[in-house]
């Protein structure tokens, strides 16, 4: 198969499996939003061992270990996904899908944004547009409920320091994932088992909802496969396009599937986004045109 067409399906399967994760959080409603991310670190690193197992990549996860800025790096950047991680479980389960979505729309902005202000990169007069609207339709949402969407910006914020630590430490996906996942291990197991003996929990009582933890390291595992797979194929402008899968087919979900409200004042502030969104797309293609 063509590396380009290989690629564009990796990238294609990876934002839909991200996309459709507020359906499989729904499925596990009964268990408490901190008891799921448990599961889904703990699942996580099980799997992500097998396959570095798999693809003998011990080596690299030794090389990380021995180099305590990684490590250092690391844990900052685990304790980072595993916030993000959580408030998305939060806030699926609490009815609040289309907000997660609008996060995601933000996120490439707030990357802009990061990369500007630390990391002294330069970016386009459209993707300054981009990010003053995106910024706009926060404010609006501001000025029009009198709060800040908080889920939202704090699943932008989370995720794109998070890119920013992983770029600084400059771990391969794979191997790095695992040694964050290693961190917040011990952690996620002693509550795992303070709730079997003494909190109470629906793990092994429930075999349904048991399968459905089990699974959780899975689906956080395979999208990232996917993603690095198209990472090494595609161009990250061209990435940076697919992306917006995973929040559009969220917010679809949101709207008519669990028939969230959207009101006139959501349909501004995604307005100011969507226009935000267009724009920071146009940049790179009509780069790539040029070139």
């Amino acid at each position: 198969m063509n590396q380009q067409v290989l690629g564009a399906l990796s990238a294609i399967a990876a934002f839909t499996a991200w996309g459709f994760l507020p359906a499989y959080w729904k499925q596990m409603q009964a268990v408490t939003p901190f008891e799921i991310l448990c599961h889904r670190i703990v699942w996580s690193c099980i799997f992500l061992t097998i396959i570095i197992s798999f693809q003998k990549r011990w080596g690299e996860v030794s090389d990380i270990v021995k180099t305590p800025t990684k490590l250092k790096g690391l844990v900052l950047s685990g304790f980072l996904i595993g916030l993000n991680w959580f408030v998305y479980i939060w806030a699926v389960n609490s009815g609040r899908v289309v907000e997660t979505s609008l996060g995601y729309y933000i996120n490439p902005m707030f990357n802009v944004l990061i990369g500007y202000f630390l990391l002294g990169e330069t970016f386009g007069r459209l993707q300054r547009i981009a990010v003053f609207f995106a910024m706009t339709g926060v404010v609006y949402s501001l000025v029009a409920y009198g709060a800040l969407p908080l889920f939202a910006l704090t699943l932008a914020t989370t995720f794109a320091f998070y890119g920013y630590c992983r770029k600084k430490i400059q771990a391969a996906p794979i191997p790095g994932l695992l040694v964050e996942t290693m961190v917040l291990f011990v952690p996620a197991f002693g509550y795992i088992l303070y709730r079997l003996i003494w909190a109470g929990s629906y793990f092994i009582k429930d075999l349904e909802l048991t399968l459905w933890m089990i699974g959780a390291g899975v689906v956080t595992s395979l999208p990232l496969l996917w993603f690095a797979a198209a990472t090494k194929r595609l161009n990250l402008s061209t990435i940076g396009i697919l992306q917006y899968l995973a929040p559009s087919i969220a917010f679809i979900l949101g709207v008519f599937v669990y028939k969230e409200a959207f009101t006139r004042h959501n349909l501004i502030t995604f307005g100011f986004i969507w226009i935000g969104v267009v724009l920071y797309i146009w940049e790179p293609l009509i780069r790539n045109r040029r070139s």
